[in-house]
């Protein structure tokens, strides 16, 4: 979302579906009460809202997650360009668990994600995935093979963007986005793996086979 909003052509929605997935879900996350107070919590009447309206610019870059398109209708995606980010769960489980210590496979979205990538080609479309890893190992080549795929411009403003908070960050920023509030762009983790927690590991195997399935698709 960041890389997308320095675009000159482009506007940034950050996670729209938040409220209404929470509402569905009853999930506890952090700032939940926060979240349910400022957002429309109608999840269909976002996305008629965001798929109708006017256009501030050009293109229009929803950044959503997966899981949070539960209890919807979700023929929008027929008419929308539709990309698909994983991450290693090795990776990303140890980072979503300091949030969510009791994490499941629907709190990670890569169930979803599968489903959805299978849906979205149903439709006739071929919805390019891209790879954490291989995003932050070679952000240029990525980002510009994923521009070639969505048929606009790469733009090198991309790939830099200024430090701290950001005017479309979602309201939950506080708990979530301490990391990439630190960030100016994209950059591999140097500092190699630490071990891998065993209590995550029944979750692992649960993610392994959705993830492989979706990277055997990355571009």
């Amino acid at each position: 979302m960041y890389s997308f909003a320095q675009r000159s052509d482009t506007v940034v929605a950050d996670e729209p579906l938040y409220g209404h997935y929470l509402r569905v879900s009853g999930a506890a996350h952090p700032g939940r009460a926060e979240v349910l107070e400022v957002m429309d919590t109608d999840g269909d009447r976002v996305m008629r809202k965001f798929t109708a309206q006017t256009a501030e610019a050009p293109v229009l870059f929803m950044k959503h997650m997966a899981h949070h398109l539960i209890g919807l209708n979700t023929d929008f995606l027929a008419r929308t360009a539709n990309v698909l980010l994983i991450r290693d769960p090795r990776d990303m489980l140890p980072s979503l668990t300091r949030q969510l210590p009791q994490a499941g496979l629907d709190d990670t979205g890569l169930a979803r994600q599968h489903r959805l990538f299978d849906d979205i080609r149903a439709m006739g479309q071929a919805p390019p995935v891209l790879d954490a890893g291989r995003l932050l190992g070679n952000p240029r080549e990525a980002l510009a093979s994923l521009c070639d795929r969505l048929g606009i411009a790469f733009d090198s403003a991309m790939l830099q963007w200024p430090a701290g908070a950001k005017p479309y960050d979602g309201v939950w920023s506080r708990h979530w986005y301490e990391n990439v509030h630190r960030s100016t762009g994209f950059v591999a983790d140097s500092s190699g793996r630490k071990a891998f927690p065993d209590r995550l590991r029944p979750l692992l195997e649960e993610c392994r086979t959705h993830y492989d399935y979706l990277l055997s698709f990355v571009i």
